[in-house]
């Protein structure tokens, strides 16, 4: 079954865009915007790939996904993947670290047994046992002030929809392999994570929420690098952090505009 008529319908309308709008940007009549709501004819392949672009939605959601219903795909209820764990001998889970020559073998090999046994393990105290965790070594300085090689710690998260807009999480997607940033939640805007650099010479980027493999929230960390308080920065106050989602927002604006 379709829901492409439905679904350009309530898109559009949650946009704000009126059918001459949108007739206007696919250089169509408005009476063929009608048409295509109504169900009474199909827009060429061409024309669908640009109404997917204008609309913020893949191909398969505008087609396949009653988003009207059940609200964008992103924010589905994910099936629970089967985590491979290693656990000393009094039975409590290990920490499997994934170093920075073994981040292009985990996208492939996160899955697989056999490839997971063959990276390193240990245990950290004072950790919540409530929660499986994973190491993840960082390459690059885009998160400064962690510098590459700090090894940052996170919980795993099994939705998406549990991702808090301005923390900190370490992301296996198919798109960008595994990258730790600051990540703003827009998936029920466009189905989409909006990731930023601490360090700001790195421009923020997006990823659609189907192409997240995992999400790990960062917990901690661990670091070779001592803090010095005369060439770090400031802690992110609220007002920092405040100024940076106005950024952010603008930054969207000019994307998707």
């Amino acid at each position: 079954m379709s829901y492409l008529a439905s679904n350009l319908r309530y898109l559009r309308k949650v946009k704000g865009i009126t059918q001459s709008d949108l007739a206007d940007q696919l250089d169509v009549q408005r009476t063929m915007i009608s048409a295509y709501e109504d169900g009474r004819s199909e827009p060429k392949l061409a024309t669908l790939l640009k109404i997917s672009e204008l609309l913020e939605v893949g191909l398969e959601e505008l087609i396949e996904h009653d988003i009207e219903r059940l609200g964008r795909k992103a924010l589905q209820k994910r099936k629970l993947n089967i985590l491979t764990i290693a656990t000393d001998e009094n039975d409590r889970e290990n920490i499997t670290l994934v170093g920075q020559k073994a981040s292009a073998g985990y996208l492939n090999g996160f899955a697989d047994p056999e490839y997971m046994e063959t990276l390193p393990q240990f245990h950290l105290p004072n950790l919540s046992r409530q929660a499986t965790y994973r190491a993840f070594e960082l390459a690059g300085d885009s998160m400064l002030p962690l510098i590459p090689g700090t090894i940052v710690i996170g919980a795993y998260l099994d939705q998406l929809t549990q991702i808090k807009s301005g923390k900190t999480y370490v992301l296996v997607t198919q798109t960008e392999g595994v990258v730790y940033k600051r990540v703003f939640n827009y998936l029920a805007e466009n189905g989409k994570l909006f990731l930023v650099s601490d360090n700001d010479h790195y421009k923020p980027y997006e990823v659609k929420g189907e192409d997240v493999l995992e999400v790990w929230e960062a917990k901690a960390f661990i670091s070779t690098d001592f803090p010095n308080p005369g060439d770090k920065k400031t802690p992110l106050t609220l007002e920092d952090l405040g100024k940076m989602i106005q950024d952010i927002h603008s930054d969207l604006k000019k994307i998707t505009g």
